[in-house]
């Protein structure tokens, strides 16, 4: 719980955050970000009639 020392209100990282860290979140978050990148590459070759 936060306290309040010097009319300053104190917590530890945990409550700051809000959460906890962990789960894989940032595994998601980069394959997540690295097949959107490849999705949108693949979209724009076809698009533009770089296939064959």
């Amino acid at each position: 719980m936060a306290k309040v020392e010097d009319q300053h209100i104190v917590e530890t990282t945990t409550e700051a955050r809000a959460g906890v860290t962990g789960h894989n979140v940032r595994y998601v978050l980069v394959f997540g970000t690295v097949g959107v990148a490849v999705l949108f590459a693949a979209l724009m070759i076809y698009s533009f009639g770089l296939h064959n």
